[in-house]
């Protein structure tokens, strides 16, 4: 798994956490901390495959871009 942080939004905005993955520089939210993280595991899947698809090269899971 993939470092991930999350960040827990401002009272008045819409989403109440936002989760990012750093490696790979993309971002995720949800309405609760499950459904954030379920999302950015989502989006992790879905960009490593396009990286794969289109040739280009996956940045280690450690790696903090």
């Amino acid at each position: 798994m993939r470092k991930i942080v999350i960040h827990r939004s401002e009272p008045d905005e819409e989403v109440a956490y936002w989760v990012e993955c750093p490696s790979l520089g993309i971002a995720s939210m949800g309405d609760t901390v499950e459904e954030a993280i379920a999302m950015i595991r989502e989006a992790i899947a879905l960009h490593i495959e396009d990286m794969v698809a289109n040739g280009e090269v996956v940045p280690p899971e450690g790696l903090i871009s």
